[in-house]
């Protein structure tokens, strides 16, 4: 079973190199992404409090590449009209933002609700309506309010009803100008990078053990909020809820090696399956290969009972079935190399439960280490979820490339325009039900611990000045080309004259 999944992926590369697809399927839709502690600012104005990352950035600088922070990062919360013309230039259908917890309820609970924060929401809603471009709201983009992490964060249960509630405040506050949610975007980073490791805030490093607590509590936090939607909100609203998962995509270094191509798909269902098999799948709970491989290796740590623990039978049938789509983020594929025990892995952690080698040694590089240009990996990631959760309707909910800063972006616009290619092509020959595309992000933004050392947007931003001007890249006039006319631009203007 693992070999065939990541098998017919592969088989499928041969239609990237004689398709040529160019034009759009009619309905499809095309927005940008920005997330609120990336570009808000105003982190402890108008009854904002502290969230994790104003903890981290302030307590902890050494930890952020050029030692930025998102105290005013793009000022968007003064700036948000700028941002909405910025975003009808572009020609946009829709605009994904999220929404600052710790801006709306102050205490994390819902015992005080900030009526600055629900004005200054409800006014970047009204503009946006004002230009006909419609909302897909986050509920959670990564910035818990520091007086919820005090409690424990993620790895602490009562976070279901927490969150139930701020989900609630959200769905009767705004729910009226809303008729697209996510519930939480990336759920691995938040648990694996922020609770299994110290890569995102608030940086706990429980390596193989706060990872599997975390995605116990945020997948049934995600499910009392779907229902709570769902039974209360959606008959009058008439909206949609869904999750946002992000994947590296994993692949064989060599294809024609049986173990590697089992390692692949063993890794894809420890990335992507942690959080898609629950919710998108008939049988629910956390993929097998992953119970019987932390079972395993918690047998050889000597422990009572395995580190990640399945749902009971009420829990998996409460969370089967909780998105109304599969909301992906992706940018770049890794390889796997063999079995054994990865170099980066610590003990015990999420890596050395694989059981794999991964490299990232593959495709064109970027100004983030990580991401490796690999275009077909998208299409074979998307051919695996049409294959392993029976053909979900799909938004690409994020993609997009960094460098460091220049305005002719011509490698942005060449990432954009292949991986744009690759999924004309799942559309067309593998009939892959992808709906819409995320392109992150509207703006150079605070990018985590990476400061503003990696740029991903269409507009720069120079933090240099107090007014945080935005000034547009080529990549600006390539997507507002290609929403005009819902074709991949075949402008010559968009070709690196160097190469």
């Amino acid at each position: 079973m693992e070999r065939t999944l990541i098998g017919v992926a592969l088989l499928a590369i041969s239609h990237t190199a004689v398709a040529g697809y160019t034009k759009f399927p009619e309905g499809f839709t095309f927005g940008v992404a920005t997330a609120a502690h990336q570009i808000e600012g105003a982190w402890n104005v108008s009854g904002k409090t502290e969230n994790v990352w104003d903890r981290l950035s302030h307590t902890r600088p050494e930890m952020i590449a050029d030692g930025t922070n998102g105290d005013v990062a793009c000022d968007s919360y003064n700036r948000y009209q700028e941002d909405v013309e910025e975003l009808a230039h572009l020609g946009v259908d829709f605009y994904r933002f999220s929404l600052s917890w710790a801006r709306i309820l102050p205490t994390g609970r819902a015992d005080v609700i900030n009526p600055d924060g629900i004005r200054y929401y409800s006014n970047l809603l009204d503009a946006l309506a004002e230009k006909n471009i419609e909302p897909l709201v986050t509920l959670f983009h990564w910035d818990l309010p520091q007086t919820l992490q005090d409690l424990g964060g993620w790895a602490n249960p009562k976070m279901i009803d927490y969150f139930r509630d701020y989900s609630n405040v959200c769905f009767r506050e705004f729910g009226d100008k809303i008729k697209s949610w996510i519930t939480f975007n990336e759920p691995y980073e938040i648990c694996e990078d922020a609770y299994g490791d110290d890569k995102k805030a608030p940086a706990i490093n429980s390596h193989g053990v706060g990872n599997y607590l975390c995605s116990d509590t945020l997948l049934k936090s995600h499910a009392e909020a779907y229902h709570l939607y769902n039974e209360t909100y959606r008959p009058k609203q008439n909206g949609r809820i869904m999750i946002s998962i992000n994947s590296i995509w994993y692949e064989p270094n060599n294809p024609d090696d049986a173990e590697q191509v089992a390692l692949a798909e063993v890794a894809n269902q420890f990335k992507f399956g942690w959080f898609a098999h629950p919710i998108f799948t008939e049988e629910g709970g956390y993929p097998t290969v992953m119970i019987e491989n932390v079972a395993q290796q918690s047998t050889a740590e000597k422990l009572p009972k395995p580190r990640l623990e399945q749902f009971d039978s009420y829990w998996i049938n409460r969370i089967k079935g909780t998105s109304d789509f599969l909301g992906i983020n992706h940018y770049t594929t890794h390889l796997i190399t063999g079995a054994g025990e990865d170099p980066l892995a610590k003990s015990p952690s999420w890596l050395k439960d694989i059981g794999a080698v991964t490299t990232m040694n593959v495709g064109g590089d970027s100004a983030s280490e990580w991401l490796r240009v690999v275009p077909t990996g998208f299409a074979n990631l998307l051919r695996w979820c049409k294959i392993s959760y029976n053909d979900p309707p799909i938004y690409i909910t994020e993609n997009g490339f960094s460098d460091r800063g220049t305005l002719q972006d011509y490698g942005r616009i060449k990432y954009f325009n292949d991986y744009l290619s690759e999924i004309l092509n799942v559309i067309y020959d593998d009939n892959v039900r992808v709906l819409g595309y995320t392109a992150w992000t509207l703006m150079d933004n605070f990018e985590w611990r990476a400061g503003f050392s990696e740029r991903f947007g269409f507009y720069y931003v120079d933090i240099t000045q107090p007014d945080r001007p935005r000034t547009p890249k080529l990549s600006v006039d390539y997507f507002r080309q290609l929403l005009a006319t819902r074709e991949l631009p075949q402008d010559k203007r968009f070709q690196d004259p160097a190469m």
